[in-house]
């Protein structure tokens, strides 16, 4: 007999069809709740909206990295090294892969706010996403929910994720690595593919920021080693390809720069001898934690809790008045749902993952606490937002053990403490913008009360009640982040020292020209009050100068005070017009001014008015540079506002030896520089070279005032 294919069955007999792609996305996986996986697409959707929102109002945020990014944008060299011009005179003063996104971002779309913003954006979303699944494998879905929504809403992490800064895409790398080294961590022999990966992104950390990218690896190491299920030769095995995976993945760069002839590749800005290396373990690293950082603005640790000019260090850095509003409201119940953590899982096997991701997540943030608290070198309020992650897991984690635990009392009395301590510490964080939400103190501090006194006595007894006294307490905890975020995405925020909440919560810059303002009011280089397109409302004139913080010194380098007392800074920081024409949101149009934005340029870039933009233009393509300035962000505005290389001499401090007088001079009689544009820098003149740089143009060029700014004809000659 011949075999016969059997007829197919008809429509009708047929079996149930598969869920299409958009069904089981919706779904998730067939073993979760309905509700899972549509409250974690909400918890992104929302997060994207909140990011998104008002986006544009920073402009090009720190003008610094923005001419880096339109340089990459328009230079492959640039891209490639990080140069803050397209001609490649200098870098910045950090490895590059920050800048590789949005220079990406610029390539496709252009200059302009969105396309430089959005990809950090991207980098906030994709870091609630990682975080939600690192926590929600041993924890559930309703831990990795609170974790997801408390990174999302702390105030520090809504600023950074909508700032062009490196620590984005660092915070991004860093919960990368503790994901896989927690799924390495359940695995006895298929845990290798993820200690690889680990060390992976902790390479291309190290490329966004160098060596910060390191304070967490010794924990989680550590945990490891330890921890770990294979076999004790194989984990220090694996440990070792991960090692590899790390050095290749961050050192290739590194080893290209270190080989590259120096001549045919731009200075590395931040060093003093032209030295990727130099600049690793001196002004990026071992300078920022003893406060020796040559060509610093600050730093040199003055001892007595000093932490040289960036403020007190000591154990409650995290909680005083300028950095706790950013990231401490739930800090305190953090630390105590870590304890309570280890408590719950103390008797645990070796290999217990729960307890491991404890350590994990509680090694990381204990190691950058401590390192953040201590470190004596330059610190500023947003690096914080480091800490945001680790601190958002061990929320979830710890709600989620405790809960499991609640008929006991030790475990009700840690979560109604935890509530307890949240509400309180929030009642005192928002009692230092009084005039913020003033409502808002008293109804956290009860509303934290009550949840306490429901999560010791309901959570007993019913648990309709228990979850109904949870939601509150979290709900209390939350109130003053949301509102500190709410305020963060409603304002821009450019120049180099930004802070996230209300004015008097921090003492970055909020609006135009980042600064140091004398508490209150937000600065605009001054230390006064602006509004929104950088116009003084306080009646001032600009020439008083900016006020430090309360208590806080002036940096080295500033013998004299802060630079800009007396000299009646400019109040608004335009950097250049958008590409399809008119203002930039939050910038108002004034006429370009050399000395740039806050600290004689060096805070935030200069405004550039029309007459500035229209010389500069004139036959910039038949010059190397349209001009050059002492110091990265003096430089950076007119760089923005026209698109065409400036030369920012002195990188960002104006402190580099780079260019050399002699280099300087060559450059101006081979007609490669147009433009010398006065002022910019520490004080105006710069420090190293630049002030050499200053005087000799003075001396052999006629100066041009154009708008505000100074303008030296380097191709005519006194």
């Amino acid at each position: 007999m011949t075999a016969t294919t059997p007829p197919a069955l008809p429509a009708a007999h047929a079996g149930p069809r598969a869920p299409g792609r958009l069904a089981r996305l919706w779904r998730g996986r067939p073993g979760d709740a309905p509700w899972v996986r549509p409250a974690l697409l909400g918890l992104l959707a929302a997060t994207t909206t909140l990011y998104l929102w008002n986006l544009s109002a920073s402009g090009y945020a720190n003008s610094f990295y923005s001419a880096a990014v339109q340089a990459g944008g328009e230079s492959w060299k640039a891209f490639f090294f990080g140069s803050l011009d397209a001609a490649n005179a200098i870098t910045v003063d950090k490895p590059p892969a920050a800048l590789w996104p949005m220079a990406l971002s610029v390539r496709l779309f252009g200059l302009g706010s969105w396309q430089i913003l959005v990809p950090e954006v991207l980098m906030g979303v994709a870091t609630v996403a990682v975080l939600y699944a690192a926590v929600r494998r041993r924890f559930g879905a309703g831990a990795g929910l609170i974790a997801g929504t408390v990174l999302a809403l702390t105030p520090v992490a809504a600023l950074m994720f909508r700032f062009n800064n490196p620590d984005a895409l660092l915070a991004l790398l860093m919960t990368v690595a503790v994901y896989a080294v927690l799924r390495a961590l359940e695995r006895a022999e298929g845990g290798t593919k993820w200690l690889v990966a680990a060390g992976v992104a902790f390479g291309f950390a190290f490329l966004t920021k160098t060596l910060q990218a390191f304070l967490i690896l010794p924990p989680l190491a550590l945990v490891y080693a330890v921890c770990a299920p294979a076999r004790p030769l194989k984990r220090l095995g694996q440990l070792g390809l991960a090692g590899l995976a790390l050095v290749v993945s961050g050192g290739w760069w590194v080893a290209l720069v270190e080989l590259w002839p120096a001549a045919s590749r731009p200075y590395v800005g931040g060093s003093q001898n032209n030295s990727f290396l130099e600049l690793t373990f001196g002004y990026n690293g071992l300078g920022r934690i003893n406060g020796n950082e040559v060509g610093s603005v600050g730093g040199g640790g003055r001892g007595g809790g000093q932490g040289g000019g960036w403020g007190e260090t000591g154990p409650l850095r995290m909680f005083n008045d300028s950095i706790g509003g950013q990231i401490s409201w739930l800090l305190p119940a953090a630390l105590l749902l870590l304890l309570a953590g280890l408590v719950v899982t103390r008797r645990a096997p070796r290999t217990d993952t729960a307890r491991a991701a404890f350590l994990v997540w509680g090694g990381a943030l204990l190691m950058t606490l401590g390192v953040f608290s201590f470190m004596a070198g330059i610190f500023h309020e947003y690096y914080t937002v480091a800490l945001a992650p680790y601190l958002a897991a061990l929320i979830g984690m710890g709600a989620a053990v405790l809960w499991e635990e609640r008929t006991g009392f030790a475990a009700s009395a840690a979560l109604a403490l935890a509530a307890g301590v949240t509400a309180w510490w929030g009642w005192t964080l928002l009692g230092r913008t009084p005039d913020h939400l003033p409502w808002l103190r008293w109804t956290v501090l009860v509303t934290g009360a009550v949840a306490a006194l429901g999560l010791l006595v309901a959570g007993r007894a019913d648990r309709r009640l228990g979850l109904a006294a949870a939601g509150l307490g979290l709900a209390a905890g939350l109130a003053g982040p949301f509102a500190y975020t709410l305020e963060t995405l409603s304002t821009g925020h450019q120049g180099s020292i930004v802070t996230a909440g209300p004015a008097g919560a921090g003492f970055g810059g909020r609006g135009p020209g980042g600064g140091f303002p004398g508490g209150g009011p937000r600065a605009d280089g001054t230390g006064q009050r602006t509004d929104g397109a950088g116009q003084r409302t306080d009646g001032g004139d600009g020439a008083g100068g900016m006020q430090p913080p309360n208590g806080m010194q002036p940096p080295n380098g500033f013998p004299g005070g802060f630079p800009g007392g007396g000299r009646g800074q400019a109040q608004g920081q335009a950097q250049g017009q958008p590409p399809t024409g008119g203002q930039m949101p939050g910038f108002g149009e004034r006429g370009g001014m050399g000395g740039g934005g806050g600290m004689g340029g060096l805070l935030n870039g200069a405004s550039v008015g029309a007459e500035a933009r229209a010389k500069l233009l004139q036959d910039a393509d038949a010059y190397t540079w349209a001009a050059a300035a002492i110091g990265a962000q003096n430089a950076a505005g007119y760089q923005l506002a026209t698109e065409k290389p400036v030369m920012a001499i002195g990188g960002f401090n104006g402190s580099d030896p780079s260019p050399t007088l002699a280099q300087f001079q060559r450059y101006v009689a081979e007609g490669r520089i147009h433009y010398f544009i006065g002022g910019g820098g520490m004080g105006g003149g710069g420090m190293g070279g630049g002030s050499g740089i200053s005087g000799w143009v003075e001396e052999n060029f006629t100066a041009v005032t154009v708008g505000n700014a100074t303008f030296y004809d380097l191709t005519a000659p006194k």
